[in-house]
């Protein structure tokens, strides 16, 4: 008979975690989360004090009857969910829901699921830590509030369906914002001039860009300006005014935290952050090994934390010496350094068993298992490994007193990077022939390349780059970015096209509703002042319910404004003059999953419908067409000719009826101004008012 009860989240974990136990634990899974507030109300008692009402998820009961009939036989209850706020929680859950008296009721932790980890829990187990059971009651109190009071707001301006989030409604502002300045964002002309030198002795010449007088850098804004710089040089002789060598250290890259395996991941093997985490829930709960069983193979997938353990940190270093040498590991005693808002000072995520490659995991990971699995083990062995150094030279060559400037570097020693390398790794050009220049050396101008550019807008958020942003400002937790991610998208508020994440037609009306209505709910400064709160409430620091009070009354305040001051959103049942033709009625403007489309009003015994064309009433400038907006598959806005396919026009941005009064092209609207659609011409002018 089983003397001990050990409680675990997942179902994956429990065949693990039992053989690691032997005979007298029994080893159960609660299947996450055992009670939450109910589905169809507030469930927060806004009359007494905001006391939550929790309820039994319905499909637990008679998993819930289980537990309890084999918690009343133990001797003693183990609770041992996940190692973060939300697993805190999820203990304090079950605690309840299984009656369980506190004497025989002991929380217990692992970061990895391993032998060693697991084993050494049972001598640290404690009692439940309620400073981070009361955090999440304050979230999940805040995350209903919001959802529950707002959502069906946007039911009834807009449409059915729609959901607003604490965290999520923030998300998509940062989208929109950043989409407002690509669209208003006006290119800006600029040259670069390169200068190719012949030096004595060597084949392939020598590169250097135009820097301006000695220490006063020079722009250059015209082919104009820059011809009357090449004037003055006609004729100068050059040589080297500077020359400068030594060497830079380029650190280890930091193990991973959540965030940034999110990013590098989308980095370098494509993955959506869902995709990501899904896979290293996959590798710490454990893979079958041959020979070993399941196995975890990753520490805990949800931190904010670069600490590592001292004997991992050991491990590691010894691994490292034996493999790549002495001079390798790093002589760097730290095991990182602990962010200050880092969940429960987590380790960093690494792998369990440093020994175990990729390599010799590889025949027993699915493709994908393993690319992630790869990442981890060389980020994790390269951050115990010595930097990488560079030897550096650098020219300054000068003629008729205008200075072009020559660098470059080469790897003197490898360090880290002998493991892993980074996307943006950079160039070493010139290296060779920058070597074998003196000070005051002559070079021979071969030839000058001048180029016209113009100015980049802002690029748009990628997941890996909104997770980023979402991280520095402190918004959102380790486990919330990729759902938060994932419902956007999800609900059509964001389209995902070419890693890009762009606003939908429905994210914009949703967006403009929340600044307008909630602009506190949305406000960056207010979101992360509340996500520092919330920290100190798992801090011991502040009352939770101090947290909810203060929060509720400024909602409820706005939810009521905005019921009577909000117009309603006409995007449905719009009669337009395109006739159905089978039946011959006007049809009108709905709005589905995608957007808008023609349907007939006599559904159902009519259900013919089109999509939608909306002219905006201007010519398309390639035929004389109508340009009309259109959309991506995926639900992003682009204008297009009626004609297409035989006409080709198209623009991401709504060209204006007017002419370029420069040199006569279409015009396109950005912002308050309009801009000449042809970047070379440059023309901008205000917009009339109508």
């Amino acid at each position: 008979m089983a003397k001990y009860l050990v409680i675990v989240e997942s179902p994956a974990k429990v065949k693990t975690v039992k053989k690691f136990l032997g005979a007298n634990y029994e080893v159960a899974a609660s299947n996450g989360h055992v009670r939450d507030l109910p589905k169809s109300q507030l469930g927060i008692d806004v009359e007494h004090d905001f006391e939550p009402k929790y309820i039994t998820i319905r499909g637990k009961g008679e998993l819930l009857a289980g537990l309890r009939k084999s918690a009343k036989k133990a001797d003693k209850v183990y609770l041992a969910t996940d190692p973060d706020r939300e697993g805190e929680a999820i203990s304090w859950h079950l605690s309840k829901a299984l009656n369980l008296d506190e004497k025989k009721m002991r929380r217990i932790t692992f970061n990895e699921i391993t032998k060693t980890a697991v084993k050494a829990s049972l001598k640290e187990a404690r009692s439940i830590d309620m400073n981070l059971v009361d955090e999440q009651q304050a979230r999940r109190c805040l995350d209903r509030m919001v959802g529950y009071e707002i959502s069906p707001l946007l039911w009834k301006k807009i449409k059915r369906g729609l959901s607003a989030g604490r965290v999520q409604s923030v998300a998509l502002r940062i989208i929109g914002d950043r989409e407002d300045e690509i669209n208003a964002f006006i290119p800006r002309e600029y040259w670069t001039l390169d200068a190719e030198f012949q030096i004595h002795g060597e084949k392939k010449p020598l590169t250097a860009h135009f820097y301006g007088k000695e220490k006063e850098k020079i722009s250059l804004d015209s082919e104009k300006q820059l011809d009357e710089i090449l004037k003055e040089l006609e004729g100068c002789s050059f040589s080297v005014a500077e020359l400068k060598k030594g060497e830079r250290r380029r650190k280890a890259p930091q193990p991973f935290t959540t965030s940034t395996m999110q990013q590098e991941a989308a980095k370098v093997l494509n993955f959506s952050t869902q995709k990501t985490m899904r896979l290293a829930q996959q590798l710490y709960e454990g893979i079958e090994i041959k020979g070993n069983g399941t196995v975890g193979l990753i520490s805990y997938l949800r931190t904010d934390s670069t600490r590592i353990s001292e004997e991992a940190d050991t491990a590691a270093r010894e691994y490292i010496r034996e493999q790549y040498g002495d001079q390798f590991a790093s002589r760097n005693n730290t095991t990182g350094n602990q962010n200050r808002k880092a969940q429960d000072a987590h380790e960093a995520i690494r792998p369990t068993d440093v020994s175990r490659t990729p390599a010799a995991m590889k025949d027993s990971l699915s493709r994908d298992q393993f690319r992630l699995y790869q990442l981890i083990w060389k980020r994790f062995v390269a951050s115990r490994m010595e930097a990488a150094v560079y030897e550096t030279i650098s020219a300054v060559i000068r003629g008729g007193g205008y200075d072009f400037h020559a660098s470059a570097s080469r790897v003197k020693f490898e360090g880290f990077m002998t493991v892993y390398t980074e996307e943006d790794e950079e160039k070493k050009d010139n290296c060779v022939q920058l070597r074998s220049l003196d000070e005051n050396s002559e070079l021979a101008l071969v030839q000058y390349d001048k180029e016209q550019h113009f100015t980049q807008p802002p690029a748009h958020y990628t997941e890996a780059s909104l997770v980023k942003t979402l991280e520095e400002l402190g918004i959102g937790r380790p486990s919330t970015y990729a759902p938060t991610i994932t419902t956007i998208i999800n609900r059509r508020y964001v389209a995902r096209e070419n890693k890009n994440l762009y606003m939908t037609e429905l994210g914009e009306v949703v967006n403009h509703m929340m600044k307008q209505a909630f602009p506190s709910i949305v406000d960056v400064n207010f979101t992360a002042n509340m996500e520092g709160l919330l920290d100190c409430v798992g801090d011991g620091k502040v009352p939770w319910k101090t947290v909810v009070r203060n929060f509720w009354p400024d909602l409820n305040e706005a939810v009521k404004k905005a019921e009577q001051e909000l117009q309603e959103v006409q995007i449905e049942d719009e009669v337009t003059d395109v006739i159905c033709d089978q039946c011959g009625r006007h049809m009108v403007v709905k709005y589905g999953p995608h957007g808008k489309f023609l349907a007939c009003p006599g559904f159902p015994e009519c259900r013919n419908t089109k999509p939608y064309l909306e002219k905006i009433g201007v010519k398309c400038p390639k035929c004389g067409g109508e340009v009309i907006l259109k959309k991506t598959k995926k639900g992003r806005r682009y204008y297009g000719c009626e004609n297409n396919p035989e006409c080709d026009f198209m623009t991401w941005q709504r060209p204006s009826a007017e002419k370029c009064p420069k040199c006569g092209g279409y015009m396109l609207e950005k912002g308050s101004r309009l801009v000449c659609a042809d970047e070379k011409c440059g023309y901008v002018e205000g917009k009339k008012e109508k």
